[in-house]
């Protein structure tokens, strides 16, 4: 029997900088945008195994700035569960839509429009423009970021 998984708001400094990196290598911006989030995470056995920050924009809108899971719990629902409860959290704080950014392909894609987000924008050669260092996945080179929203 697996140990319940448990999901709460925490202070975004006490999310731990190596989880957030498995979703976001840079860990530069990791750390300049850490500290603006709203962080959410899911514990189990007393250890956390997944994270979410959400990032308060002035008009309504909130950026789903990182989510990630350590690599043992990957693939378990994990992930799917803590957003979803990080959705709720911002539609209780009175946001209006959650939209975040990610690239072109991936399982990530499938995983936000599994969770009802959708295709909104692209932007060219983010990945090229603001990571120092190349981004692959699957033996694919990451270039252009899709821009995705859910309506809350």
């Amino acid at each position: 029997m697996t140990d319940p998984l448990s999901l709460c708001a925490c202070a975004a400094e006490q999310v731990p900088l190596e989880l957030l990196l498995e979703a976001d290598p840079d860990e530069q911006a990791v750390a300049r945008y850490q500290l603006d989030c709203q962080a959410y995470v899911a514990q189990q056995a007393g250890r956390v195994v997944a994270a979410c920050l959400l990032r308060p924009q002035a008009d309504g809108r909130w950026e789903l700035m990182n989510i990630a899971t350590l690599p043992d719990t990957q693939g378990q629902g994990v992930g799917s569960e803590l957003l979803r409860f990080a959705i709720a959290q911002a539609r209780d704080a009175g946001a209006k839509v959650l939209f975040l950014g990610t690239g072109t392909f991936g399982y990530q894609l499938a995983f936000y429009q599994r969770q009802g987000f959708r295709v909104t924008a692209l932007e060219r050669d983010h990945f090229l423009d603001h990571y120092p260092e190349p981004i692959f996945e699957q033996g694919i080179q990451h270039k252009d970021r899709l821009i995705l929203s859910l309506s809350l």
